[in-house]
């Protein structure tokens, strides 16, 4: 009875292609982590961050949310438009108006403009420091809004139509 063994020209040749096939593909140049790795990270990551919807959805059921919800941008910013009961808190005003503002036994949710923006981060970062719970809002105001949800600006309420790049168009959990 033969077996076909790994150094055989038929499997070192399927080997190589499969080599180079991971190489020339981006996503597989670095290989993925192991389970137990990966589920590690993403569960840290889910420690560490809100999405949109899910902010949304707790401020709206009825009862207490279980969090704030902080604005750190500036005021010009905030008036543009923000969260319905957000507090406004600039980051460079963090350290010196954290303490008044904020309960430190209630989790803070921190959101800056938008992906492209880290104000949220460096935000979470001082309220951290400072002892706070902390979790930032990915998708900060624009998704907020790009999502369709009520925000409040200097002059009122407003809403904008849910873009259905960002949001179902029919308004339905998107089943994340």
């Amino acid at each position: 009875m033969t077996s076909t063994t790994a150094a055989s020209p038929t499997n070192a040749a399927t080997s190589t292609n499969r080599a180079h096939a991971v190489a020339a593909n981006p996503v597989q140049r670095v290989p993925p982590a192991a389970p137990a790795a990966a589920a590690a990270y993403f569960s840290a990551s889910l420690a560490f961050h809100a999405d949109v919807s899910d902010v949304a959805a707790a401020l709206a059921a009825d009862g207490d949310p279980g969090f704030v919800v902080v604005d750190s941008r500036s005021t010009a910013s905030w008036d543009q438009g923000h969260v319905p009961g957000a507090v406004h808190l600039p980051t460079a005003l963090i350290p010196a108006q954290a303490e008044q503002l904020l309960d430190r036994s209630v989790p803070v949710v921190t959101y800056c403009w938008g992906p492209g923006c880290n104000g949220a981060t460096r935000a979470a970062l001082a309220l951290a420091e400072l002892g706070f719970q902390v979790k930032e809002m990915l998708g900060g105001f624009e998704y907020w809004a790009r999502e369709g949800f009520a925000y409040e600006t200097w002059e009122g309420p407003e809403r904008r139509t849910a873009d259905p790049l960002t949001a179902p168009a029919d308004g339905a959990d998107c089943g994340c």
